[in-house]
């Protein structure tokens, strides 16, 4: 059995689709990665991305422009709407989130505020804005961090209640919620959570996250409630179901459904790493996320953002001498754009990379853009010998001649 393993370093765009400009003209000219480059203060050491075939796919003064590797390299299309790490990780993993739902919580306070106070809760609005507090301390309200009206968050300081009580809130919210995702947010603030409301876009309004302090501190605690899918139909319960060993590390292990996979979540990146690279020596699917490239994308953190890139570059040369066996297979990807440099704290709508090592493999291919992420899913079950059209979503990307990569 061979040993495929995916990792999307979270956030890390290469250049602006053609609609990205739909809700924030500025965004037509996001980069991720050419602007972590050009101006992270110094030039960044990333061999294992250049040996990967990154600069093929964006040219740029600090990447190569070959590579002695066997690799496949392009980009993709989200495939769909927004940029959003829940909808990018369910869609590269073979579901369909083309029809999305997209709406905001002024659209739905009644639905949600009656659903909550039959749940046994007080609830009231924030101030006549449309946010709602609910037990006098837990708010909900959109996420100002993904593009309006794709998701909603239920957040409350672990200082007023456990994160248990915050999950039981944001359960309820996800019962009558019509958006992608519900995520259920606790972390520790200085000041009550309204300190930290915010307009966003389009009509939306929230916590303002990062500037609560949720991310700086510790014990923040997580859980992505999503809309309801076929699971069984993704990349992870389809090759556990073929016998094959699934593994899920840092947010992928909190926002894939796999019942059988073993799962290692966590944040900090040289965990991340180290948990990938533990389940990379056996034999299996492996699906890992950086999370902590998104975050410094979050706080406009160019230099952290180029910092976490050299770490995860290291990280991906140790994986490039241990997966060198005929069959393996390396996949380094994007699950949308975050440009440090853009001006705003939100996702960026880009094409990422798909950067493929195939040991064993003649030379290097340069891939036509793939139209959805959910390629990428149904690249990696051709490689572990799982039929793609098992997915619900998505084509295993060829090269060359009727070869699959």
């Amino acid at each position: 059995m061979s040993r495929t393993v995916i990792v999307v370093i979270d956030g890390f765009g290469v250049g602006a689709m053609p609609d990205a400009g739909a809700l924030r003209p500025g965004d037509l000219g996001a980069d991720t990665c050419g602007h972590v480059l050009d101006h992270c203060g110094r030039t960044l050491h990333l061999p294992a991305l250049g040996k990967l075939g990154l600069g093929l796919v964006h040219p740029h003064a600090s990447l190569a422009r070959s590579t002695p590797l066997p690799v496949a390299a392009g980009r993709a299309a989200l495939g769909y709407p927004g940029a959003d790490t829940f909808a990018g990780h369910q869609t590269m993993m073979g579901a369909d989130f083309s029809k999305v739902t997209v709406a905001r919580l002024a659209e739905h306070l009644d639905e949600v505020g009656s659903a909550l106070r039959a749940a046994g809760h007080r609830v009231e609005l924030l101030g006549g804005k449309p946010l709602l507090v609910v037990d006098g301390a837990v708010l909900v309200h959109d996420n100002l961090e993904a593009d309006p009206g794709i998701n909603w968050n239920t957040s409350g300081r672990l200082e007023d209640f456990p994160f248990a009580s915050i999950l039981s809130i944001a359960r309820t919210v996800r019962s009558v919620a019509p958006v992608a995702r519900v995520i259920a947010v606790g972390g520790h603030a200085t000041e009550p959570l309204p300190a930290y409301v915010r307009d966003g876009d389009a009509g939306t309004i929230g916590l303002d996250t990062p500037a609560s302090g949720f991310y700086l501190g510790g014990g923040l605690e997580v859980q992505h409630l999503g809309a309801e899918l076929d699971h069984t139909r993704q990349l992870p319960s389809l090759a556990a179901a073929a016998g094959i060993p699934v593994t899920l590390v840092g947010k992928a292990a909190d926002i894939l459904e796999c019942a059988s996979a073993i799962r290692r979540p966590a944040v900090p990146t040289a965990e991340v790493l180290s948990h990938t690279l533990e389940a990379a020596r056996r034999p299996g699917l492996v699906v890992a996320n950086v999370q902590e490239t998104d975050l410094a994308g979050h706080q406009q953190d160019v230099r952290r953002f180029g910092e976490v890139l050299e770490q995860v570059d290291a990280g991906l040369l140790e994986l490039l001498s241990l997966l060198d066996s005929p069959g393996d297979r390396l996949i380094v990807t994007g699950d949308h754009g975050n440009d440090p440099t853009i001006g705003h704290a939100y996702h960026t709508r880009e094409y990422v990379p798909v950067l493929i090592h195939r040991p064993g493999a003649p030379g290097v291919e340069l891939l036509p853009d793939a139209g959805s992420l959910a390629d990428v899913g149904a690249t990696a079950a051709a490689a572990l010998g799982v039929d793609p059209a098992g997915l619900a979503n998505g084509a295993a990307l060829r090269v060359g001649v009727g070869e699959g990569v």
